[in-house]
């Protein structure tokens, strides 16, 4: 295997104790607002003493993983399987796949109440962190800053619907005019590791320029999709059955039908949508999430991919960030010139003379 830019910081999960440093091949990274990332890898095991060495460090569930490029922190996030392998030539070599910080708070259930009235909604997730990270053993060093949206929310998380922590944070931040969420692994000024929770109110922005990218030029390829699948005029959402009498039956709260007659006279045929909410039991909880869920359905948010070359300024800090893209071709022979807003990153490793590559995920910037 050829030699890697990357490398392992191999921690132990609670305490950031460094437990080991271990070159990786076969690196792919996955970064996004809104969705967790993942890591997977193969450490090679040459000889003896670095099997151990590995064998002492990789510990699914409880080693916290650190990747480097060069001095700086790429990624950062939790091993959860390794699977030891070899392959036809006899060389040995354990493959890990690891989900970002934010896969612990999928692993979190909620055992008791929790109730917030007319609290700032960034102040009831950072609550949810502070719930998580207070019980024993369940520190693993996620900080946060202190700023609010200025949108006060009323919450009751009840223990007897024992929900995941992550779940909840995804529905508080999915509701009409919410905000966005992901933890970010980087350096700070001292040279530290960091775990940061970053909320962002109505979205998570980073960067003060556009990056400009051309096709032809320095994107590779392109992909834009257009899927009316997904697509909904009319909407009606439902919440928890509010039926107490047991005798009778039982019906889930509703919000009212959404439709939206500007589109239908406009031409296009009515097409319904749904979405559950079987926890909520707020009335205007439950019509704030149908109104967010309709808004999007009405025009469904297309993310088109560019591939381009690795290095520069097309790092893994370029979430959050503006790009200007322009394409021209025989599909846009006038040119597109657009502004899109990174919510994802790929990256493909080098194979067979390929170089290495990033995939970048877009969203027009709201």
């Amino acid at each position: 295997m050829s030699a890697s830019p990357y490398r392992l910081l191999l921690c132990d999960l609670r305490s950031d104790r460094l437990l080991d440093a271990l070159p990786v091949g076969g690196v792919s990274i996955d970064d996004y607002i809104g969705k967790t990332g993942s890591l997977r890898g193969i450490v090679s095991l040459p000889n003896r003493e670095v099997a151990a060495r590995a064998r002492r460090a990789l510990v699914p569930g409880r080693t916290a993983v650190w990747v480097e490029r060069g001095r700086d922190v790429w990624w950062g996030g939790i091993l959860w399987t390794t699977s030891l392998a070899t392959d036809a030539r006899g060389f040995l070599g354990v493959e890990i796949q690891c989900g970002g910080w934010e896969s612990y708070l999928y692993r979190r259930l909620l055992y008791d109440t929790q109730i917030a009235e007319q609290v700032d909604q960034l102040d009831i997730a950072r609550g949810l962190l502070d719930y998580v990270q207070n019980t024993p053993g369940g520190d693993i060093g996620i900080t946060y800053d202190t700023h609010t949206s200025g949108v006060l929310r009323d919450r009751t998380y009840l223990r007897y619907d024992l929900p995941v922590i992550g779940d909840l944070l995804d529905d508080l931040a999915a509701v009409e005019d919410g905000f966005e969420w992901r933890i970010a692994s980087y350096r700070d000024g001292d040279g530290r590791r960091v775990k940061r929770l970053q909320l962002g109110h109505p979205i998570i922005r980073a960067g003060a320029s556009d990056i400009v990218l051309d096709h032809p030029g320095r994107v590779l390829s392109y992909r834009m999709p257009a899927d009316a699948t997904r697509k909904a005029n009319a909407w009606q959402s439902r919440g928890a059955s509010v039926n107490t009498n047991l005798a009778a039956d039982s019906f889930p709260l509703t919000s009212p039908v959404l439709v939206d007659g500007d589109d239908i006279a406009a031409g296009w045929p009515r097409l319904d949508g749904t979405s559950d909410y079987t926890t909520v039991e707020r009335q205007e909880t439950l019509d704030a999430h149908a109104r967010a869920d309709w808004t999007a359905a009405r025009a469904p948010v297309e993310i088109p991919e560019v591939e381009v070359l690795l290095g520069g300024n097309v790092t893994p800090a370029l979430l959050g960030a503006t790009v200007r893209l322009r394409i021209r071709d025989l599909w846009y022979s006038d040119t597109l010139d657009a502004r899109y807003r990174v919510v994802g990153l790929s990256i493909t490793p080098p194979e067979r003379g390929r170089p290495e590559t990033a995939r970048l995920y877009l969203e027009v910037p709201r």
